[in-house]
């Protein structure tokens, strides 16, 4: 008995010791966390004040911790200017004075390069590099790199006819360009400098090598992005490592139909500049339906972006129907994509409160105040009751309530409800289907289009409604 008693003793004593050490860990644990938290605000604060030094200021042991971040890119442009004549001109200039004008080339590159939202790599002697789609992906990079070795090209021709009108010899220019997957480093905090591998590198220095002086030497892959915009002239095939021989195409101009210089083929007009930002879209569209995705209420069961979707098929299919223009087809998505995002910040005024999130983003996307203040218009349309005042206006509206005259009506205008009823807005469902009956016999679509694909259903649907009706 007592040795039971002298185990149980020594048990009792083990626990006690066992929960007097789990309070010293814990203890020592939270001590760690607040230790933590203290040297991470100091890390930050050191951070953002190195951010600020120079880059000669930092010391080496340092600057050799400086985070290096790689991510590939699927669909990047690359572009590889060589330009030539460098030995014949150093024969009869100084090294100064061929410096300095290659720094004026290259200075005025990087303003085009930056005009058109493409990235600078780098520049390897009297050779240039850059790229589209990095480091922020996009749909029109192809285009958008296109347009600048145009602008390049020109500006050198220029410069290079000024200098033989003084007799002088100046630079001719090789450019090759071709799109594909690359991965590119990122190194640097305040500065960052972009260094890209991969084949399309590789190609793209391939299509300067294999190009003509003053020419611009584009592969198969690019010339089938761009083909619908530009002139090109078939140069033949050139063999690339592991990928058998490949087509290359000398670019030439802007097509004449989307040229604002019908002769040169130099500068996009409006209907260019239309379709370019249509295809733009897509770029637009993802970042936006992911920012309604996380940021949009939870209690948004019918305004969410599912409905922005199909508010934006609708748009472009009734738009299509009613004969529009490709820039109405590009105003109408546009304000489809946007007319519901004013939940974000309130649920009352949202349609308000899409045409500020419209002033804010599309001005990024290169669309013009009148574009813009139309789509703002287009918006302001969907505001209940629907009251369009023009064409537009009028599919804008047929599209937001298509849903009116279609075989899921009752499941979706039950979510209308479910979110109405979470903000204490709605009564009974009985109410609700009330209310549904008045406003279906009322309402009308506007467009021929829209009349002749949902005006029988919608009368289907009155009298589905009214079966569902409990009278009092």
């Amino acid at each position: 008995m007592e040795k039971e008693q002298e185990q149980e003793q020594k048990l009792v004593f083990k626990i006690a010791d066992l929960i007097r050490e789990n309070k010293n860990l814990l203890t020592q644990i939270k001590e760690l966390s607040e230790n933590y938290k203290e040297l991470s605000k100091k890390n930050e604060k050191y951070e953002a004040i190195l951010s600020s030094l120079p880059a000669d200021l930092i010391p080496k042991e340092i600057d050799e911790h400086v985070k290096t971040k790689t991510q590939r890119f699927e669909m990047a442009t690359v572009l590889y200017a060589d330009i030539q004549g460098l030995k014949k001109i150093s024969e009869h200039s100084e090294s100064s004075g061929i410096i300095d004008e290659l720094d004026q080339i290259f200075f005025h590159f990087n303003s085009i390069v930056k005009k058109y939202k493409i990235e600078k790599i780098k520049t390897i002697g009297d050779a240039y590099m850059c790229a589209g789609g990095v480091p922020e992906k996009n749909i029109t990079n192809p285009v958008d790199v296109v347009l600048a070795a145009l602008e390049m090209q020109d500006y050198l021709t220029n410069l290079k006819q000024e200098y033989e009108s003084q007799n002088k010899n100046f630079w001719d220019l090789k450019m090759g360009i071709h799109t594909g997957p690359v991965t590119a480093t990122f190194t640097g905090r305040k500065k960052i400098s972009y260094e890209l591998k991969g084949d399309t590198v590789n190609i793209a220095t391939r299509m300067a090598s294999a190009s003509e002086e003053g020419q611009i030497n584009i592969s198969i892959m690019t010339y089938e992005l761009v083909k619908q915009y530009f002139v090109c002239d078939y140069n033949g095939k050139i063999p690339v490592k592991y990928k058998g021989d490949m087509e290359m195409y000398f670019l030439r101009r802007i097509k004449p139909a989307y040229s604002l210089e019908r002769k040169t083929g130099k500068k996009p007009n409006n209907i260019f500049l239309n379709k370019y930002l249509l295809r733009q879209f897509t770029d637009l569209q993802e970042i936006i339906l992911d920012k309604l995705e996380k940021e949009l209420p939870s209690y948004l069961y019918y305004h969410n972006f599912k409905h922005t979707i199909d508010v934006i098929n609708q748009a472009e299919l009734i738009g299509y129907g009613e004969g529009v223009d490709d820039e109405s087809i590009l105003l109408l998505k546009t304000a489809a994509l946007l007319h519901d995002a004013g939940h974000i910040i309130g649920y009352d005024e949202h349609e308000y409160n899409g045409t500020q999130i419209a002033k804010e983003f599309l001005p990024k996307y290169n669309y013009t105040p009148e574009q813009i203040e139309k789509i703002c218009e287009l918006i302001m349309a969907t505001k209940m009751p629907p009251n369009p005042k023009n064409k537009l206006e009028s599919i804008m509206c047929d599209s937001d309530l298509d849903y009116l005259g279609r075989s899921d009506f009752i499941p979706v205008s039950n979510t209308l409800y479910k979110e109405l009823k979470e903000q204490n807005k709605m009564g009974s469902l009985n109410d609700w289907n009330k209310i549904q009956v008045k406003f279906l016999s009322v309402h009308q679509f506007f467009t021929k289009t829209a009349q002749q694909l949902r005006e029988v259903n919608k009368q289907m649907q009155i009298e589905r409604i009214k079966k569902l009706i409990v009278e009092e």
